[in-house]
């Protein structure tokens, strides 16, 4: 079965972006180099990150995403996160889906009727969870399964607090691995 996977870059003071997030920088001022270790591939530490990413990649399966995320990224995604995907925006406000430029479809509903539809879509591969808040709404609600943090040697100083005001258990998975970020993977206690 499916699992839904937080999979978030942070700073060392626990911010997923930075201050000011608008649609001309959609991850905040400075919040673009919490993901620079992603598409680097350079250095001695190149392709360890390049194998974390890969490893993401092919175990997407589906996507959910925050409104706020799917407001500020679809411009820089060029459609949907992961091209050719489904893609379920949890929302309150309903509307039609909406097919994307890179093949994608963006789906709209509520939080436990998206992730029924996002794990369904993903079929044997995983669901990957984007912002913020939809993953603190995801923890509070029992629903996140995963957590896999990249932390990244940055302070931001102010902006988008990962998990502000939220309390969970993880338990870790494996060892870190230290590239240009450092990658923790956890499992939430349910």
């Amino acid at each position: 079965m499916s699992k839904l996977i937080l999979d978030v870059s942070v700073s060392l003071d626990g911010f997923s972006a930075g201050p000011n997030p608008r649609p001309e920088e959609p991850m905040g001022d400075g919040g673009e180099g919490l993901h620079e270790w992603a598409f680097s591939g350079e250095g001695p530490e190149g392709e360890l990150d390049a194998g974390v990413r890969k490893e993401l990649d092919a175990m997407v399966g589906s996507a959910i995403v925050g409104r706020r995320t799917f407001e500020l990224g679809t411009a820089p995604w060029g459609g949907t996160p992961w091209p050719n995907m489904a893609s379920f925006v949890v929302t309150h406000e309903t509307r039609d889906d909406l097919l994307a430029d890179n093949g994608g479809t963006f789906y709209f509903d509520g939080l436990e009727s998206a992730v029924r539809r996002a794990k369904e879509a993903a079929g044997d591969k995983d669901v990957v969870v984007l912002g913020a808040e939809l993953a603190q709404s995801l923890l509070k609600a029992g629903l996140l399964d995963v957590v896999w943090i990249h932390l990244v040697p940055r302070l931001m100083g102010s902006g988008t607090r990962l998990f502000d005001g939220v309390q969970a258990e993880l338990i870790p998975e494996g060892k870190p691995l230290a590239g240009a970020a450092t990658h923790l993977r956890y499992r939430v206690a349910k």
